[in-house]
């Protein structure tokens, strides 16, 4: 009996010496993974519901209040999109491992920490067109729901657009709330003021060419834009002296 259980010592002691440093680097890897799993989960269990595993509108307004931000805040619905998260104001476990995960944040002061590498990277070219349209998507809060009313819409372009595109967002949202002929707005019109944005010159609209294929809706956004524009030239050029002889 004893030599038996003199050669499994050394049958064990010969396996960990000829453990390779790739397999040992693996093994330190998945403990610190699984770790780092635990402490996420923990921080989500500390903001979830008890009852649905699922951090609900009031779980998210005690996260905004610890990460020291509104929960109008940009930054929030940045992070609902690096979790890809697919309900309107509920995080799942899933969507929340997903995003702190890639984040690499696995407490509050590490994810405190990633909000500005998060909102760079929400604003690079490549990604912020995905972003514009998840922010349309994740607004959508009822089943088989295709559009999202004008008051909203006019909420959701300030946020998501009013920091690069001021001036373009400010007449869009005036020509929203005092136009009558539309009372909801589809994923199609909200890219389509998107790539309005970033490719017409404007306020003077140069490149502007009614023949291509804009929605409708931007056709007589310009059109009542011109309109102004013109009222306005008008006016200034009859209250100056200098123009009367223009204005005969």
């Amino acid at each position: 009996m004893r030599r038996s259980s003199s050669r499994k010592g050394q049958t064990n002691s010969t396996a960990s010496n000829n453990s390779s440093p790739v397999d040992l680097f693996r093994s330190a890897s998945g403990k610190a993974a699984t770790k780092e799993l635990e402490r996420i989960d923990s921080l989500f269990y500390s903001y979830a519901n008890s009852s649905s595993s699922t951090i609900e509108p009031e779980g998210i307004e005690t996260l905004c209040s610890d990460l020291q931000v509104d929960h109008t805040d940009v930054r929030i619905l940045m992070l609902a999109w690096k979790m890809k998260a697919e309900k309107q104001g509920y995080f799942t476990l899933e969507e929340w491992r997903t995003g702190l995960k890639a984040l690499r944040a696995d407490t509050m002061v590490k994810l405190k920490k990633a909000l500005p590498d998060l909102e760079k990277e929400v604003k690079r070219p490549s990604n912020f067109v995905d972003f514009y349209s998840y922010a349309f998507r994740y607004c959508l809060t009822e089943e088989k729901q295709k559009s999202i009313d004008i008051e909203s819409i006019c909420q959701l372009l300030d946020l998501v657009l009013g920091s690069q595109f001021r001036a373009q967002v400010d007449y869009f949202v005036e020509y929203l709330r005092t136009q009558i002929d539309y009372k909801v707005i589809n994923l199609d019109q909200w890219m389509g003021f998107y790539r309005f944005c970033n490719e017409i010159s404007f306020p003077d609209l140069s490149n502007y060419d009614a023949e291509l294929a804009w929605p409708l809706i931007l056709d007589n956004f310009l059109s009542e834009t011109n309109v102004k524009k013109k009222r306005k030239t008008t006016k200034s050029m009859v209250g100056n002296p200098k123009n009367i002889l223009l204005t005969r």
